[in-house]
């Protein structure tokens, strides 16, 4: 809530709430509360939990957490659409169970289902014709990975009779921008070959192997995006190349560099690459050309020496007018 307080336009999200830790009624119940106090800012994002360490300490089995959330999803949807639920499941029980308040937004708060590698995610999110959320990259195995679980959304929507769209798929790769590749390269090279190795390597045992974890490989494969904004546009680009289209572009958080270079980089996104993809700098690019090559168009120091002259004043020379701009 202090992030709802102190902002009044972006979309706040739970990234994600891992569903078998969770009773689905006290999700439901809090997200409509959350609903109402983001005046429909708050989008309820799922998963089935992504690390078994957490499983474990709850004395859950990890098999079962794709059918926990599954069966979890059912039940928060159907209080969402106003259902009055009587549930018993091996793990909880709901009787004539239903929302204390009707959702602020109709018919009921944005929902988005982590998809990664298996096809529950995804296939859950289209059963219920909600948005969807996967990471990747920029190769062609990475595109190749994408585009199965995209048809795994798209048949479980058909199957239960929800038209999905692209629009509510958001991808993610990580990036790290700075004012040149190279800056950026070595602004996060420990932190990125630290994650890679401490945590992912040997936190996950996700089969990093150490001696090939550095950034210029992660680059070169295009498992990251780390350069300047021109960099990230390109990699956008191929991103929508390789999937067929997505609606939104998500940046996982990393702690690579500093505070101060991390806010530089979403600076420079937010100033360079979001402009570029909703076509705001079209204009401004086309104007620029249309002067750049329209003589007429270039005539101000003509018309300025003119005016002196109307005068009877001597016009300033061109070091004394460069001077005057520096001042």
């Amino acid at each position: 809530m202090a992030a709802a307080q102190r902002t009044k336009s972006i979309r706040l999200a739970s990234g994600v709430l891992s569903l078998p830790y969770q009773h689905p009624l006290i999700v439901a119940d809090r997200f409509v509360q959350l609903d109402h106090m983001t005046r429909g800012r708050a989008i309820l994002g799922v998963g089935p939990g992504a690390l078994s360490s957490d499983a474990v300490m709850l004395g859950i089995e990890p098999m079962e957490q794709r059918r926990m959330m599954d069966e979890a999803l059912d039940t928060i949807m159907s209080l969402f659409h106003g259902e009055v639920v009587t549930i018993e499941t091996d793990w909880f029980k709901l009787r004539e169970a239903r929302l204390q308040i009707a959702p602020y937004t109709h018919p009921h708060p944005p929902v988005a289902v982590a998809a990664a590698g298996s096809p529950a995610g995804a296939r859950a999110a289209g059963r219920h014709g909600v948005g969807m959320v996967s990471f990747g990259g920029l190769s062609d195995e990475s595109g190749q990975a994408l585009s199965r679980i995209w048809n795994w959304y798209q048949e479980a929507g058909q199957e239960a009779g929800h038209s999905v769209s692209r629009e509510n798929w958001r991808l993610g790769v990580p990036f790290y921008l700075a004012d040149s590749r190279q800056q950026a390269i070595e602004e996060v090279r420990a932190g990125y070959e630290h994650e890679l190795v401490e945590y992912f390597g040997n936190t996950l045992s996700s089969g990093v192997d150490p001696a090939g974890a550095s950034l210029e490989a992660a680059i070169e494969q295009g498992s990251v995006i780390v350069g300047t904004p021109d960099d990230a546009v390109a990699g956008i680009k191929r991103l929508q190349e390789i999937t067929g289209g997505f609606g939104g572009f998500l940046a996982r958080a990393h702690e690579w560099g500093t505070w101060q270079q991390t806010i530089h980089s979403y600076e420079l996104f937010s100033r360079y690459v979001i402009p570029h993809f909703r076509g705001q700098l079209t204009t401004k690019r086309s104007s620029q050309q249309w002067v750049a090559n329209t003589p007429d168009a270039k005539l101000s120091r003509t018309a300025v020496e003119k005016a002196f002259s109307d005068a009877g004043i001597e016009p300033p020379t061109v070091e004394e007018q460069a001077a005057a701009r520096r001042r």
